[in-house]
């Protein structure tokens, strides 16, 4: 009687570590088909666009495609199924310069609890510097400035199921603010991945990002007082609630492979492709490449391409196509250093280039010490 009941016990754990993540594959499947996907006639209808760009400077190196081989900390951002693959703890900084002064900074913490389930924290904010206040009695500027402040912070958690599946979710509270003005909000991201082959070479992504309420800014900024003259001459002034109305968030849907050349135990050349299924623009198409030698030094590039997304500055500018991008398309390349240091801790400076156009082009380094 105990020997069957442990055998239908080891059965059913057996089924259950691969229904999990069958269910959560489907659900993120079935939930695409409901977005509205690759509607350029939406775009600019989103807010909080500020989640749609890559803080980490390693996986931002090329162009964020690696939604199937991502790993660790930084897959917070493309895969969060990929943080089940941190071993120990795992510490990133991350500085982006943005446009004109805009900066992003990130910060991120990740730490296994067994040799299967992975926690992680990650916080990315804005920093705009100080815009001039103007008014329309001082277009020229009060003397006043103020400095907007946006800022997102996820809480991972990941697990490897069997040793070729693993799943995660992320839940992200939102802020952004003005003088008067907030709004904040709350996120879902989730992730499958799974890896097959003789050298765990061939892997498999699929995410869904950004899915969550509607967004509203709220405050005193909303009231707007003027001052009006009655028929006899008198001033008397005039409060009005200025009504804002709610936006939703930029979901999308990544799904990516990738293949692993081993070239005997110190080359790796890794090659990947990505579809990114957008609610609120045109859909992307993204492949890349990363080289290796062992651990010590990667270099890798990527190409994402938007299609539609050129035509209105060609009959702006008279440009060609080839030239022209968004900023979350175009080339994009990066490279890394790891140095392993005692105690098994490694030491990893990682730096990507964003090349856009005809805004200037982003750059991040980071930082990364796993210990």
């Amino acid at each position: 009687m105990l020997k069957t009941k442990f055998h239908t016990t080891m059965v059913m754990n057996k089924y259950t570590k691969h229904l999990i993540p069958a269910i959560l594959a489907g659900v993120l499947t079935l939930y695409s088909t409901s977005v509205t996907a690759g509607n350029e006639q939406r775009s600019g209808q989103a807010g909080a666009t500020e989640l749609l760009i890559n803080p980490w400077a390693r996986s931002s190196g090329w162009g964020g495609i690696n939604t199937a081989s991502v790993s660790g900390l930084e897959a917070t951002f493309m895969n969060v199924a990929g943080m089940a693959h941190t071993e120990n703890t795992e510490l990133i900084f991350s500085s982006t310069s943005w446009f004109s002064d805009i900066k992003i900074n990130a910060f991120g913490f990740s730490k296994s609890l067994d040799d299967q389930a992975v926690i992680g924290l990650s916080v990315m904010s804005m920093n705009f510097g100080d815009i001039e206040i103007t008014t329309e009695d001082l277009p020229e500027g009060t003397g006043s400035t103020f400095s907007p402040s946006y800022m997102n912070i996820g809480l991972s958690y990941a697990k490897k199921f069997t040793d070729n599946i693993s799943c995660g979710a992320t839940v992200r509270m939102i802020s952004q603010s003005i003088p008067d003005l907030s709004a904040s909000g709350v996120a879902l991201d989730a992730g499958v991945q799974y890896v097959s082959g003789d050298q765990r070479q061939i892997k498999f992504g699929i995410s869904l990002k950004n899915v969550g309420p509607k967004m509203q800014f709220a405050g005193d900024g909303n009231d707007l007082t003027n001052t009006n003259s009655s028929a006899n001459g008198q001033d008397f002034p005039m409060s009005y609630d200025m009504r804002v109305d709610a936006f939703e968030l930029p979901s999308l849907l990544n799904i990516g492979g990738s293949y692993d050349f081993n070239y005997g135990t110190d080359h790796r050349l890794t090659v990947a492709g990505n579809f990114t299924s957008n609610s609120f623009s045109s859909d992307q198409f993204g492949a890349g490449a990363e080289y290796a030698y062992k651990t010590y030094f990667m270099l890798r590039a990527g190409y994402v391409y938007q299609d539609g997304n050129t035509t209105p500055f060609q009959k702006i500018q008279g440009e060609s196509s080839e030239n022209l991008t968004t900023v979350f398309t175009g080339i994009n390349y990066g490279v890394s250093f790891e140095l392993p240091l005692s105690n098994g801790t490694i030491f990893g400076v990682d730096y990507s280039f964003r090349k856009t156009y005809p805004l200037a082009s982003p750059n991040s380094i980071g930082v990364r010490i796993t210990l």
